[in-house]
């Protein structure tokens, strides 16, 4: 059965990266591939790795509902709003109308991140919290975030995975982690997460833990981010049971490292490049979480919200579906040279 694909985010770090590499992903059985756009620079990008572009209001129904439809898009991967479920929604019906009219089983990947399934967002933390947990839907119904900032990306997952079910809509929620490495995309080429890192140490004139203890989070090189979207793809194009819905929970990572380890090898290559004044590694005391605030830009209440936390959110349905990752989760640590390189060469 041919299917129309939809990537949303295609300037973004994650889309970016992911629609570069399915050009050599041997992905032949979908009839064709879109790509959402903003501008017109966008989408002459796009049209070289294969994508015709669509510009079009993700927040409009209208504009959503005729670029589904019209198109006869099955399948979207939805790369833009982790937080809100209001376009989600409206790509789910777009689909459901879809589906009525050819018969075709339609499908909707929502990215999400590994903070909406951690101790920040009212995820437990005592234990490995499988991504293949039969209950995890249940879990997250009853996850109460602590710090009210996550609470609304945590129901936009249980939003998604009810709506899509009760219109007949394949649905799979993603969660990317620390995601590190450069994008091959043609836009963002740097990860959130480590920028924040570098650009707290810089205006605190340090590294500073912002964690009480030594909590771990999962990590992923970008490129195993994006082979993790591609064998989903690839499962769904094959129309292989690869689990959806409530049993439908994705983490892209091999493991996880302590925030710890990541804070003293990023110090390391900051104090090289004279960026910092040492590479040791202290607990940030109130006014050095005054000073990372203000570099990142949030309050300083919610510095361990963007730079630490515990996460113990483990990986086991890719490898289920047959994904392998190809750097273990201690690269991280050997990359932090070249890594803070590029964050450095792109702020």
């Amino acid at each position: 059965m041919a299917h129309r694909v939809l990537i949303t985010g295609a300037s973004g770090y994650l889309g970016g990266d992911l629609l570069a590499r399915l050009p050599g992903s041997n992905l032949h059985s979908y009839e064709k591939l879109y790509a959402l756009v903003r501008t017109d620079a966008q989408a002459d990008a796009v049209k070289k790795y294969g994508a015709e572009p669509l510009k079009f209001a993700v927040n409009n129904q209208a504009e959503v509902h005729d670029a589904i439809v019209k198109n006869g898009i099955t399948i979207v991967f939805f790369l833009i709003d982790a937080l809100k479920k209001d376009s989600q929604a409206m790509f789910i019906n777009a689909l459901a109308e879809v589906r009525k009219a050819t018969g075709k089983d339609v499908h909707f990947l929502h990215t999400s991140g590994a903070k909406i399934f951690s101790g920040l967002a009212g995820a437990p933390t005592d234990g490995p919290l499988l991504d293949t947990r039969p209950d995890l839907y249940e879990v997250q119904k009853e996850q109460k975030d602590p710090f009210g900032y996550m609470q609304e990306a945590v129901e936009t997952n249980n939003a998604i995975i009810e709506l899509a079910e009760a219109m007949g809509v394949k649905a799979y929620i993603f969660a990317p982690c620390i995601v590190y490495g450069k994008s091959e995309g043609f836009g963002n080429p740097i990860s959130k997460q480590t920028v924040a890192i570098v650009k707290a140490a810089k205006a605190a004139g340090g590294v500073y833990s912002p964690n009480k203890q030594r909590p771990t989070w999962p990590v992923c090189h970008i490129s195993d981010n994006s082979t993790l979207y591609i064998r989903i793809l690839r499962g769904i194009l094959a129309g292989e049971d690869i689990g959806s819905g409530k049993s439908g929970y994705f983490l892209a990572s091999p493991g996880s490292v302590a925030w710890d380890d990541i804070y003293a090898a990023m110090a390391e290559a900051l104090a090289r490049r004279g960026v910092i004044g040492n590479a040791t590694v202290e607990k940030a005391t109130d006014a050095y979480l005054e000073k990372m605030a203000a570099g990142i830009g949030c309050p300083k209440e919610m510095v361990v919200v963007q730079l630490g936390g515990s996460c113990t959110f483990t990986p086991e349905h890719g490898a289920k579906i047959g994904w392998k990752a190809q750097y273990r989760p201690e690269h991280i640590l050997e990359a932090a040279d070249e890594e803070v390189d590029l964050i450095l060469a792109n702020l």
